[in-house]
């Protein structure tokens, strides 16, 4: 629930400069941001972390490449001497790709590519090297050092990215961000900042352009509060005020070019970071790309990719994934079949009509987790349903077998789902498998989830599962639908594992 207090006067014509409070001195100013301080002495002691942990990787990496290439032919000195000089500049290398750049630190994949695309730089540097001057090369202690190096490298930045999270959990070593735009556009830049708190940003006040309204004012975001702190001619004052390190602009189109660029000398002159937000949503980074035009940027955002050699590498991916699980987890199978049958009478597997891809119905398969003829007692179980929107779902729901119980909260009552995967009417990773009677009430925008197949797992199921407030599941969907990519089913895939290991949501 997202509300303003006190109401928010209409944005009035522009009025005066931006910036045209009293201009503090250079020392002044920085002396009051002392939140950028804090982030700019955080992100140093992070950086610098990286920077000395790179190091060593890459100096234990070209340690085991001197070491096996010794242990098989011993190189001369100069040899020696080329090969750490290779390795220094590996490590420059991870700088100048800028692979510890602040802002990429805890969430994305950018950090890990920058790591990949220095540590292949240099290896192929050192591989047309080799053949132009005929170097001696152990092929073995070249591929060892490779994969130590780029082993290592990623764990080193994976375990530091999950302390940097933890962190910023807490509400610690994080960027805080005014925003200068309209509540509606503030209100959603909050709340997807508030979803994702590994990327570390943190909305301490607004600034609306042509604001009118008395001082005091707030906008409620969840369960936070976020003060009003005046009109754009005073997001410099409000920077100060608040502590801020950055802003984030929602409304560039109102403000103009003019005054876009002198909100950003403003800002420069006392550290504070410039964000500009295109008021785009639940893209991912894949479908992104900037193209100037001269000298405006143009945000480019690619079709979602449903059709064409895409779809047949997900039909393949599902078809073999699906026939391997089915093989790896056959014991298991027959263990829950039999755990079924021998506990209630009624059949082994549960039978249901879900609506698939375009809408197609199909019956959808798992093993029986509760009492025969459940489905007939949802009627009287609707005033204690805990789903939220057309969803139907209780924590403690009297059909619920003792096995069952236990297929529920370990997720392995949807192994039986492999099969329909093998049929093609579902697939590994994708939207929550819907009840015809749920579609019935589906807006235009919601019906989006049936432009590909359900999924036996999701973005749903790994944030929360049954916990996931309706709203924030249709969203998910909705995201995974139009960002689809073989790279994210592997990591829901990856992710789901994780879920169901802690039991998240489960019920």
């Amino acid at each position: 629930m997202v509300a303003v207090n006190e109401g928010s006067s209409a944005p009035t014509r522009l009025r005066g400069r931006i910036g045209s409070v009293r201009r503090p001195r250079r020392s002044q100013a920085v002396s009051q941001t002392s939140a950028g301080h804090r982030a700019a002495q955080w992100g140093e002691r992070y950086s610098r972390w990286l920077l000395i942990s790179d190091t060593a990787i890459v100096a234990g990496a070209g340690w085991t490449w001197i070491e096996l290439r010794n242990a098989t032919n011993p190189m001369s000195l100069a040899e020696l001497w080329i090969r750490i000089g290779f390795f220094c500049y590996w490590a420059l290398l991870l700088g100048v790709y800028r692979s510890r750049d602040l802002h990429l630190m805890g969430s994305g994949g950018e950090e890990y590519q920058r790591v990949l695309r220095a540590t292949f730089h240099m290896f192929g540097l050192f591989a047309i090297v080799s053949v132009l001057f005929k170097f001696n090369v152990s092929r073995f202690a070249l591929g060892m050092s490779l994969i130590v190096g780029i082993v290592f490298l990623l764990l080193n930045r994976k375990i530091s990215r999950s302390w940097l999270n933890r962190q910023r959990a807490q509400g610690k070593q994080i960027f805080r961000v005014v925003v200068l735009g309209g509540d509606a556009a503030a209100l959603n830049l909050a709340e997807a900042f508030g979803r994702d708190t590994a990327l570390g940003y943190r909305v301490v006040g607004v600034c609306v352009p042509g604001y009118l309204g008395a001082p005091g004012q707030n906008i409620e975001v969840i369960d936070r509060v976020i003060p009003i702190l005046g009109a754009e001619d005073r997001i410099v004052a409000a920077v100060l005020e608040a502590g801020a390190d950055t802003v984030a602009v929602t409304a560039a189109e109102q403000l103009g070019p003019e005054k876009m660029r002198e909100l950003a000398w403003r800002l420069s002159e006392i550290g504070v970071n410039l964000l500009v937000a295109p008021g785009v949503f639940d893209v991912d980074q894949p479908r992104v790309r900037v193209r100037p035009a001269g000298s405006v940027p143009l945000i480019h955002l690619a079709e979602p990719q449903y059709e064409g050699a895409s779809r047949l590498h997900k039909v393949l991916f599902d078809r073999v994934g699906a026939l391997l699980l089915i093989i790896g987890f056959s014991p298991i199978l027959l263990a829950c079949a039999l755990a079924v049958k021998l506990e209630s009478r009624g059949p082994v597997f549960y039978s249901a009509e879900r609506i698939g891809v375009r809408s197609r119905p199909f019956r959808m398969i798992k093993f029986r987790s509760m009492v025969a003829g459940a489905d007939q007692m949802v009627a009287e179980l609707l005033a204690q349903n805990n789903g939220a929107g057309p969803l139907f779902k209780m924590r403690e729901d009297p059909r619920v077998t003792m096995v069952g119980r236990f297929l529920r909260r370990t997720s392995l009552d949807e192994l039986p789902q492999l099969f329909n995967v093998l049929r093609g009417e579902m697939s590994l990773v994708g939207p929550r498998p819907p009840l015809r009677r749920e579609v019935q009430e589906y807006t235009d925008v919601i019906k989006r989830r049936l432009l590909v197949k359900p999924g036996m797992t999701g973005l749903w199921q790994v944030s929360g599962r049954s916990d996931l407030p309706w709203d924030e599941a249709v969203r998910l969907d909705l995201s995974y639908v139009e960002n689809w990519s073989m790279v994210s089913d592997v990591s829901i895939l990856w992710r789901t594992f994780r879920a169901v290991a802690r039991s998240d949501g489960a019920y």
